[in-house]
């Protein structure tokens, strides 16, 4: 039963590492500005919302069942 444990957690870690590494960063700084990264019309937004708020939503998930499995690795 550990060893699934161990497996589980070691697949769902390597996930969770995938699934933040995939998110673009939260804050439009200068280098946004000096590229011309202009996403102030609708069409920019909705776009670029739909697969940031996915992976945000994916990354709770993920990170609620790591810690499930945390807590079973240590009660076992």
């Amino acid at each position: 039963m550990k060893t699934v444990l161990i497996i589980l957690e070691c697949l769902v870690s390597v996930l969770l590492i995938a699934v933040v590494l995939l998110q673009s960063g939260k804050e439009s700084g200068l280098s946004s500005t000096i590229s011309g990264g202009n996403t102030d019309t609708y069409m920019g937004k909705n776009k670029n919302g739909t697969l940031d708020k996915k992976l945000a939503n994916y990354t709770k998930w993920i990170a609620l069942v790591w810690i499930v499995l945390i807590l079973g690795l240590h009660l076992v």
